[in-house]
């Protein structure tokens, strides 16, 4: 076991990697920045070569790649903690987006979404 400052090997996850079609930036960008509310965040200049974006609210990182032979991620997810959980379901309704709220575990709140591209999200109130 590699000796370290922390009995524990993780102590936060520092991004999540989701997929994008080519050339959708802009579509990105209007879901993550202007519906959800992240901050854009430059990616470094040999990366930004490739396409896609990245965002940022509080200590969440979202990084969108481009991937050239997309398929949506329709069970895998990031499950983001959301400040105000309400209002934010309300926007997405809003703006015509699909929201489930399951009640299968006890005592949380949740919901699924999926980003423009097809990649299911959760938010946990």
């Amino acid at each position: 076991m590699p000796s370290s400052k922390s009995s524990v090997p993780f102590i936060a996850i520092d991004h999540v990697q989701i997929a994008m079609p080519p050339g959708e930036e802009e579509r990105a960008r209007a879901f993550y920045a202007d519906l959800l509310g992240m901050k854009e965040i430059p990616k470094p200049a040999e990366l930004a070569k490739r396409g896609g974006c990245w965002f940022e609210s509080g200590g969440v990182q979202v990084h969108l790649g481009v991937e050239e032979d997309f398929r949506p991620a329709r069970k895998a997810h990031p499950a983001l903690r959301c400040g105000d959980y309400a209002a934010l379901l309300d926007r997405l309704r809003a703006a015509s987006f699909a929201v489930t709220e399951p009640d299968d575990i006890p005592g949380v709140r949740r919901a699924h979404i999926h980003d423009p591209f097809g990649n299911r999200i959760e938010l946990v109130g």
